[in-house]
C-alpha cells in the first residue's frame, strides 16, 4: 500500500477488514509493506495555504493553482481540504479528506491481531522522522 493509503481507513473495523483481506490474498510467507505518517511529526500543522500553495501549467488545460487548508484535528482524525483553481475559466474545485494518524504501537497491535508478524518498522528514507514504513508478513506455516 503506497501513498499513506493506510490512513484513509478511519475506523478500527475498516482497518481490520483491509488487513484481513490482504492477509487472505497473501501466500504463506508473503509480505505486506506500507507507510503511514508519524503522528508525533504533526504534518497537519503545515497543511495551510501559506505553506502548500503551488502554481503549475498543465498542457492543454492552462494554469492551475492548488493548496491545502486544515479543517479540524479531533484526536487521531485530521480533516483537510485541497483547493484547485483553474486560470482558464476560474473554476474552483475542492476535495475534503480525513486521515487517521495511528501510533506505531496501534498499527503494530492491529497487524498482530490480524495474524501478521511485524518484521520491521523503518523510517522513509526521503522523509526521515515523518513516516513509518511497516514490513509485515503472513507466517510461512499458515
Amino acid at each position: 500500500m503506497t501513498g499513506n493509503v493506510a490512513q484513509v481507513f478511519l475506523t478500527d473495523a475498516a482497518w481490520s477488514a483491509v488487513l484481513l483481506a490482504a492477509y487472505a490474498a497473501l501466500r504463506p510467507g508473503g509480505r505486506l509493506v506500507f507507510e503511514t505518517r508519524e503522528p508525533a511529526a504533526q504534518a497537519w500543522r503545515e497543511w495551510i495555504r501559506e505553506q502548500t500553495e503551488e502554481y503549475t501549467v498543465v498542457p492543454d488545460v492552462g494554469g492551475l493553482r492548488t493548496w491545502y487548508d486544515l479543517i479540524a484535528v479531533e484526536g487521531e482524525l485530521v480533516s483537510f481540504r485541497r483547493t484547485y483553481v483553474f486560470d482558464a475559466d476560474g473554476a474552483v474545485l475542492t476535495s475534503d479528506s480525513t486521515l487517521r494518524f495511528r501510533s506505531r504501537a496501534e498499527v503494530t497491535a492491529s497487524l498482530e491481531a490480524a495474524g501478521y508478524v511485524v518484521d520491521e518498522v523503518r523510517g522513509a528514507p526521503d522523509r526521515p522522522g515523518r513516516e513509518m514504513v511497516f514490513i509485515a508478513r503472513r507466517p510461512a506455516n499458515t
